[in-house]
């Protein structure tokens, strides 16, 4: 079997491989780096499996299916003795199970920003549960719209469940938290593609406004500083 060398980024948006050679904003786990653990160690804080789409070029697609046969065969030693890895690499033919992601990111992720500070993501889906729901099923209509049918994505159900084991606010919050000037905009994307096809949210439209006026916060002051930063 072939090894490859797969770089990393920033896995809780989805981005590996430059996200267009890899996952395209997959329905991905969620892994952290502990502060207080060595460089090396990362945490799954959601161990869901990874969900790819294929590739218009079978060349790149044949790569995933390797990718994925791969993972399904590899075991890992530990105390009790080999055992399957957790988290698998599932190929798809629909091009939109990637979207899927979007109204977790909404619902979820930008929801643990708040206008004086961050939340977890437990908190920011189970505080309010049907503006939650109404959030999640919004975005998934946005990706029916652009062609997505309803088994390409994640029931609400399912997702809220697991949910509850987010203790940790999302990457996009902490970065906010910690002065980004910049930071990954899949709200203003959803926001944008929604617009185009006549739908709005107001939960949504609020999201984006937050987010835009947090950074702004943290412009200003990073130029008052004279530096600047990206996540």
């Amino acid at each position: 079997m072939t090894t490859y060398n797969i770089l990393m980024l920033g896995a809780s948006y989805g981005s590996l491989l430059a996200s267009k050679l890899m996952l395209a904003g997959h329905n991905d786990p969620q892994a952290v780096r502990p502060p207080e653990e060595r460089v090396n160690v990362l945490q799954v804080t959601l161990p869901t499996n990874f969900k790819v789409a294929r590739f218009d070029d079978e060349r790149k697609s044949s790569i995933l299916r390797e990718l994925a046969a791969g993972i399904e065969v590899v075991r890992m030693a530990t105390p009790e003795g080999p055992i399957e890895l957790p988290v698998k690499l599932k190929l798809h033919d629909s091009i939109f199970v990637p979207l899927a992601k979007w109204a977790m990111l909404l619902a979820g992720n930008y929801r643990c920003i708040t206008a004086s500070g961050i939340r977890t993501a437990q908190e920011a889906v189970h505080s309010n549960i049907e503006e939650s729901r109404s959030v999640y099923d919004f975005v998934n209509k946005v990706c029916i719209e652009l062609g997505a049918v309803s088994s390409d994505l994640v029931p609400f159900e399912k997702y809220a469940a697991a949910a509850q084991s987010l203790a940790r606010p999302s990457s996009a919050a902490r970065a906010l938290q910690n002065g980004a000037t910049n930071i990954e905009r899949a709200d203003m994307l959803v926001q944008l593609i929604a617009l185009q096809k006549g739908m709005r949210h107001p939960v949504v439209d609020g999201v984006v406004a937050l987010v835009d006026g947090r950074l702004e916060a943290n412009r200003k002051r990073a130029l008052s500083k004279g530096e600047g930063s990206r996540v």
